[in-house]
């Protein structure tokens, strides 16, 4: 399976016209915006870049996961959030905008960050052979992650028309490659599969859930209005678990780092919903928009 054409060209094709779809959805005003709220961009993405990585790690060691499992995990911990993150903050009335800003400084930083807690987790975890991502392999990550997000903005720069066209498809699509990429790696381990989900099971359950809440109730203790907290939460909580099946499959050539994500991007749809309808109903919204 991971050698086939499928798997090694056609995935990271898949992932570039995601990211484009990313990008087209952004602007360099998402950018400047956080000059304009420095404070709840910031405190996100210390949770999201520096404090999930290490509950995951936490969570690994406790577990004492199979080393390329706890691979999986760390990958899906420095993977960002999407644009998945922003339906679900206008379904539960975040900041939306906060969650745009969020999602284009995470398609940039991902770049950097995605490589180096793999690495990092590659080496802890003494996982097998030629699994690292060496420069060859970060240039791959740079070149399906940033690149197409750039060019996705140029795009919408000089053709909103476009943009706007191509947004409802893309998204259509990128749901597509989600299932379709979950289910084969799933069924590409269908042999293991009942133990990867009981090792993984309770780890990506509860990582999941400890992002959610971190997310909400860290800025709210921080101060951040309950809009911003709802944001900050989705955009922590969801991970854009496409990005890590990716290079789990097509950059790391391994189906058994790509399980946690695969197994997450199913629980994170349950559980944000949950999270999102409970504390709806301790915030009703007001009366204004």
């Amino acid at each position: 399976m991971n050698d086939s054409a499928l798997i090694t060209i056609g995935l990271p094709i898949a992932l570039a016209i995601i990211m484009f779809g990313l990008g087209l959805s952004l602007t360099t005003d998402d950018f400047a915006r956080v000059a304009r709220s420095p404070r709840a961009v910031v405190i996100a993405l210390v949770l999201q870049i520096l404090v999930l990585p290490v509950i995951a790690f936490g969570l690994v060691v406790a577990f004492d996961l199979d080393p390329l499992l706890a691979v999986g995990v760390m990958l899906l911990a420095a993977s960002p959030g999407g644009t998945t993150a922003n339906l679900f903050s206008h379904l539960f009335r975040g900041d939306v905008a906060l969650n745009v800003t969020l999602t284009a400084v995470n398609s940039v930083l991902a770049a950097v960050t995605i490589p180096l807690i793999t690495n990092l987790a590659i080496g802890y975890f003494d996982a097998d052979g030629e699994l690292g991502l060496q420069l060859g392999k970060v240039m791959q990550v740079i070149a399906i992650v940033l690149i197409p997000v750039g060019i996705g903005m140029v795009v919408r720069r000089r053709n909103p028309g476009v943009a706007a066209r191509a947004d409802k498809p893309v998204r259509i699509f990128s749901i597509v490659v989600l299932v379709a990429v979950s289910v084969g790696a799933i069924l590409g381990e269908r042999d293991n599969i009942a133990d990867y989900v009981q090792q993984v099971g309770l780890v990506t359950g509860l990582f999941c859930a400890i992002s959610l809440g971190l997310g909400y109730g860290v800025t709210r203790l921080l101060d951040l209005d309950h809009r911003q907290a709802v944001a900050c939460s989705m955009e922590i909580g969801i991970h854009n678990t496409t990005v890590a099946l990716t290079i789990a499959l097509s950059v790391l050539d391994s189906t058994e780092v790509a399980i946690p994500a695969a197994v997450y991007s199913i629980l994170m749809y349950v559980l944000a919903a949950s999270f999102g309808w409970a504390i709806t109903r301790r915030h009703p919204a007001p009366a204004t928009t």
